[in-house]
């Protein structure tokens, strides 16, 4: 599992496209800079890792753009020690991104064959999030919450339920919205009943799948 320097210009350049895409948080900028994501990716794609694109992992499922990752978490807007539930593991990627940016992260993923190899993966990067879950992110992690923000790496129909119920009052909730294309939306809880919601245009996710387990 080697990172090299050519990596590390390779992820130089990254963070300066992503700068100029309009991604202006440091710590999200850092943790970018900072994470291999050529280790997360078969190893067929490790010389377009540091492409901002979406790439296969398996299981029917992608690792985000890291525009797109970057997009999410700065608008989690994280703090050093922020409980955030993340849903929809995948290959880890945004997850090693959360952590260091000093995040206790909760993970949901209903793919075994991810859950099982991102949970091998994590440990050997020095990643470690708090609790890594096999499970429907419909559902969430109610025995954790509440949560500091959630974070939804994949498109729902609908913003589910108990994802809200799980956000803290002055939480803030990032979900792609809607089937074949999604809106990226926000909401921030404001009391035990109101949120506001903010849209910030279309992304393109594979579908957040329910009960399977």
């Amino acid at each position: 599992m080697k990172d090299t320097n050519k990596h590390q210009g390779l992820r130089n350049q990254l963070v300066k496209q992503l700068q100029d895409k309009g991604i202006t948080d440091v710590n999200v900028l850092e943790a970018i800079r900072k994470i291999p994501r050529h280790l997360f990716l078969n190893s067929s794609f490790e010389d377009f890792a540091y492409q901002d694109k979406a790439f296969p992992i398996g299981a029917g499922q992608t690792i985000s753009q890291p525009y797109t990752v970057a997009f999410q978490s700065q608008l989690l807007e994280v703090k050093k020690g922020d409980n955030v539930l993340e849903i929809g593991t995948g290959s880890g990627y945004q997850t090693a991104v959360l952590v260091t940016m000093g995040a206790k992260v909760y993970s949901v993923e209903r793919q075994n064959e991810l859950f099982k190899s991102t949970s091998l993966l994590l440990p050997k990067l020095n990643i470690r999030p708090k609790h890594l879950s096999f499970g429907d992110g419909y559902k969430g992690l109610p025995q954790f919450a509440p949560f500091d923000s959630i974070i939804v790496t994949a498109g729902a129909p609908i913003i589910p339920q108990p994802l809200m119920a799980q956000l803290k009052i002055g939480g803030r909730l990032v979900i792609p919205l809607g089937d074949k294309e999604q809106i990226m939306t926000l909401l921030i809880r404001k009391n035990e009943t109101q949120f506001e919601k903010h849209e910030f245009g279309e992304f393109r996710f594979v579908p957040l799948l329910e009960n399977k387990n």
